[in-house]
């Protein structure tokens, strides 16, 4: 199923849908931070995703990212909260999102770098080449909030 992602823009539909989400900044020991080319847009991105009822947004982060990722990690942190309403996500399926999104620092505990349904390739990548990496604006907000690392949560 591809996805569009709209921002701040008057053309894009009205969202019928609000999703709690979460996702995981994740650093190795050498400082590269765990991405993914996501399989709907064809964009670089966090892993992560929506919530389930059964699971806490910290268990939700741990979970994407192991299916999306194949990398085991445990939380340490928060990046921030990410809630803008001018980021509409809509789906080829007719979903047109809101999403609420916690984003979790987080570091890998085991687990083997493996696509996805979700994912085109998965990758530790160096920070020196995080600016060339096609992504949302709302991808690089994250990544750019979670490079720096004693910075406190953005709230929005």
């Amino acid at each position: 199923m591809a996805r569009t992602e709209y921002y701040d823009d008057p053309a894009a539909p009205v969202p019928n849908s609000t999703v709690v989400a979460a996702s995981a900044a994740v650093f190795d020991t050498r400082g590269r931070l765990l991405m993914q080319r996501r399989a709907d847009s064809g964009l670089w991105a966090l892993p992560g995703g929506a919530m389930e009822p059964t699971e806490s947004l910290p268990e939700t982060a741990v979970r994407e990212t192991r299916e999306e990722t194949g990398i085991d990690i445990e939380i340490t942190g928060l990046v921030g909260t990410y809630t803008d309403p001018r980021h509409v996500i809509a789906y080829t399926d007719g979903e047109v999102r809101r999403q609420f999104n916690v984003c979790f620092r987080g570091r890998p505990l085991g687990g083997a770098l493996a696509v996805s349904g979700e994912s085109t390739l998965v990758r530790w990548i160096p920070r020196g080449e995080l600016d060339a990496l096609p992504m949302h604006h709302t991808q690089r907000l994250r990544v750019g909030h979670a490079l720096v690392p004693d910075r406190l949560p953005h709230l929005g």
